[in-house]
């Protein structure tokens, strides 16, 4: 299966939906169209339920839609939103909608398996999609990048690692490339000892030392799961073996990943450690816009440092190798254990260390199937996660 990269036209007025437009990248991205709204038509935004800043957000653009997941909201969304022409809907249904309306550029960014069926729905269209949603390809990678083949939709990475990989990546000779190159800062806790680890809090383990993400996203930065599943997104995304993707170290931020072609080459991109970049990058493309993103100043930052990841200290990555190794939906199995663990841990149910045990735990009882529809995925997800939820204690 050939990636899809279909470059279509800029129109002067883009249309854009946005999934998620109430968390850390939805927030951004407003923020970014918010600079220059006469370029923008924004048809759609949802969230999940806080109701105050998707109305805010509506209010400002002047969205045609306006959507929450938590179909209890309905009404406060629809007050907040009274005497302007923004549409109100709630509910699962109501978000696959909004991904299904005409847009030229669509944003989904609704965190873990949530977001799967919007983007899906958004892939049917034939569309260009930004994806902040690395479950979506986790999760269904082989599905996904069938329809977005079948559909000719286009899919722009929004994670800085794979964005980065994108810029340099060279589709016209993908034989070239030897190995992909992900890079890490290592989280907050990359010079703690395990017995360290094993006392840290979530308020601890959510203060991210470069990045400024949501919750779930830094505690999956923490354990370096977030780096486990950027590798089997990155697998899908680009067509790679598993073989040629490697995994750095690389506590600056400041180069976000690189592309190692057979020739010694060495391609990277490089920039402030700002969310603001990709993002602006995808709504852009194929052109480039204006961000308030810091320049960067390498002769201030002075030094570049790397170095490998501690497999014993972060099993994560092994994690991520015996996924991809079972194939199907192992890991679809991953992603769904490490979300329960990972919310346990946040309501301070278990501890951090729990976390990569009952996602190694999951990962070596539960059943694997052969990924042949979203059903079997739904049955799948379902089972491991019932099986993380026995094993909070």
């Amino acid at each position: 299966m050939g990636l899809v990269r279909k470059i279509q036209p800029v129109p002067a007025q883009r249309k854009i939906a946005i999934l998620g437009s109430t968390g850390s990248v939805g927030r951004q991205t407003i923020d970014l169209i918010a600079r220059a709204p006469e370029n923008y038509e924004v048809v759609a935004l949802t969230a999940n339920k806080d109701v105050a800043t998707l109305a805010e957000q509506a209010r400002l653009l002047h969205a045609g839609l306006a959507v929450v997941a938590d179909d209890r909201q309905y009404q406060a969304l629809k007050d907040a939103l009274a005497g302007t022409k923004t549409k109100v809907a709630a509910g699962a249904e109501a978000i696959v909608e909004a991904a299904q309306i005409e847009s030229d550029w669509l944003m989904s960014a609704i965190v873990g398996a949530a977001g799967l069926p919007g983007t899906l729905a958004a892939a049917k269209r034939g569309g260009t999609i930004a994806f902040a949603n690395k479950e979506t390809l986790v999760c269904a990678g082989p599905l996904m990048m069938k329809m977005v083949a079948e559909c000719g939709a286009t899919l722009l990475p929004v994670d800085s690692e794979h964005n980065a990989i994108y810029q340099v990546f060279d589709f016209e000779h993908i034989d070239g490339i030897a190995r992909l190159l992900l890079t890490c800062s290592g989280g907050p806790f990359r010079t703690t000892s395990r017995d360290d680890m094993a006392k840290m809090t979530p308020e601890q383990a959510v203060k991210h030392p470069v990045w400024s993400m949501g919750a779930k996203i830094s505690i999956d930065s923490a354990t370096l799961m977030n780096k486990a599943l950027e590798v089997i997104e990155a697998h899908f995304l680009f067509q790679m073996p598993r073989e040629q993707i490697d995994v750095l170290i690389h506590p600056q931020s400041v180069i976000h990943s690189m592309v190692e072609y057979r020739d010694g080459s060495v391609l990277a991109q490089l920039g402030s450690p700002d969310m603001r970049t990709p993002i602006g990058y995808c709504l852009a493309w194929p052109e480039r816009m204006e961000t308030p993103v810091p320049k960067l100043d390498l002769a201030k930052i002075g030094q570049l440092t790397f170095e490998n990841p501690d497999p014993v200290k972060f099993p994560a990555l092994r994690f991520a190798q015996e996924a991809m190794i079972k194939g199907g939906t192992a890991p679809a199995v991953l992603s769904a254990a490490n979300e329960v663990a990972v919310q346990a841990f946040l309501d301070k149910r278990i501890g951090f260390l729990d976390i990569e045990r009952i996602v190694g735990t999951v990962l070596t009882t539960a059943p694997v199937a052969n990924l042949t529809d979203l059903d079997v995925l739904a049955e799948v997800d379902s089972a491991a996660r019932a099986k993380a939820k026995e094993l909070i204690v």
